[in-house]
């Protein structure tokens, strides 16, 4: 049997809610030519049956205390039999016939591209502190364009040629694919957005969620960073990066009438920041203590 040119490579963790959808649109894509390969994390909310009923080519059991995310991936890429890794979230659903279709063209048009990432649109009941976020990042004007990197694992494809050159760290606990992606701009590669492939996604995180988040994201970052480590401070990552965040919160509050959030969004953010700030120093001393 010939090896199909996708491997759809499905992370799941007591995701049923959203799990049934998300298996239900990849029969559904007019782009046929692909493989299932599902890695659950011990779900225990029926998550194991609808996988089981989908069929894969490869389903992979863990224990929670297994996670790592950069270990299931390479995991995924090895078991992959296709020319591209294509990764989805079981919480990430595919919109429409055509989700999957435009990630593998980004890919198999550009020579040159070692990995691409689709458009997320947040669920319905998406807080607008974290709809805010999305705009900014997948909107049709999305800020992120102008950003120095920006990837999301979520809904993306990868060449197989380029993971085999390296990895995923296994190492981070966080913001793995951040790192890997600005490891292929270093190498000369191009990292590709494919705003015509479109998956719902999003989380309400609490407070303390939000600033866990943070902190694991720029733990992450300081263990990698390039630059030194007065870069983040109280002052600017904290104080004018709260400010600026709360601005563009507000802006949307207002233009989508949701003005009765920005307190949360406000809360969201100061947590978001203080955690960032300690996250990049926790992963910085982490580093120099390696080194």
């Amino acid at each position: 049997m010939s090896a199909p040119l996708a491997s759809i490579i499905m992370r799941s963790y007591n995701e049923a809610w959203a799990l049934r959808d998300t298996l239900a649109a990849l029969p559904a894509q007019e782009f046929q030519d692909w493989e299932l390969i599902v890695i659950d994390s011990g779900s225990t909310d029926g998550s194991q049956d609808l996988i089981r009923a989908a069929r894969p080519a490869h389903f992979v059991q863990l224990t929670p205390a297994e996670y790592n995310p950069s270990r299931v991936m390479n995991q995924g890429m090895r078991l992959a039999r296709a020319e591209f890794g294509i990764f989805l979230n079981a919480d990430a659903t595919p919109q429409g016939r055509d989700w999957l279709g435009p990630l593998v063209a980004a890919l198999r048009g550009n020579p040159r591209a070692a990995a691409c990432f689709g458009r997320q649109i947040p669920r319905p009941d998406c807080q607008a502190v974290f709809a805010s976020d999305y705009e900014r990042c997948f909107g049709p004007a999305r800020e992120s364009a102008r950003w120095g990197h920006f990837f999301s694992m979520v809904s993306s494809g990868l060449r197989r040629a380029m993971w085999a050159q390296r990895g995923f760290r296994e190492d981070l606990q966080y913001a793995e694919d951040d790192e890997y992606t600005r490891w292929c701009v270093a190498q000369g590669w191009e990292v590709v957005y494919v705003p015509a492939s479109v998956a719902m996604h999003s989380h309400n995180y609490t407070v303390d969620q939000a600033r866990r988040r943070s902190f694991g994201d720029a733990r992450a970052l300081g263990r990698t960073w390039t630059g030194g480590a007065g870069d983040f401070n109280w002052p600017r990552t904290v104080a004018l990066g709260w400010l600026s965040d709360l601005r563009h919160d507000a802006a949307f509050c207002l233009r989508t009438r949701r003005l009765g959030e920005l307190p949360h969004a406000a809360r969201i953010r100061w947590a978001q920041r203080n955690g960032r700030l300690s996250g990049f120093h926790q992963g910085w001393r982490e580093r120099s203590e390696t080194t």
